[in-house]
């Protein structure tokens, strides 16, 4: 079964990089599980309250130029057609291979939170700094 964005993650994917959209285009479409967009460009002031909250450790965050989105799995849990996010690291393992594999279709380098060595980030998915450049 193919997904597809809903309306409020099309919004959320507002002023992101073209590149990343096209990603996370691709990628609800090979999925295996459904998905969500969190959030993709984000303020300066969100960035100050998440770094407040713990959330994250920079102020210098990739969502800032658009140049990154958190994704979660969306998933019907009570079986009663209503989805809610997952925070179980067992559904970012099953989402990750469908974002990387529509990265590497596209041709487009990606990085994920999931695969960093501290401070995993399981939604966190980012264009590289070294091909994308903040402008």
């Amino acid at each position: 079964m193919a997904f597809q964005l809903s309306q409020r993650s099309l919004q959320r994917l507002q002023g992101v990089h073209p590149d990343l959209v096209r990603v996370v285009k691709r990628a609800i479409e090979i999925s295996p599980v459904d998905f969500t967009v969190l959030e993709g460009l984000r303020t300066v002031e969100r960035q100050r309250q998440l770094l407040a909250s713990g959330a994250t450790r920079t102020l210098n965050s990739r969502h800032i130029t658009g140049h990154a989105v958190d994704l979660a799995p969306f998933l019907d849990v009570d079986g009663d057609g209503r989805g809610e996010v997952s925070w179980h690291w067992p559904h970012y393992h099953q989402l990750a291979p469908a974002v990387k594999r529509a990265a590497a279709e596209l041709g487009v380098p990606i990085e994920w939170g999931g695969d960093w060595r501290s401070f995993k980030d399981g939604p966190h998915w980012q264009l590289p700094w070294a091909q994308y450049p903040a402008q």
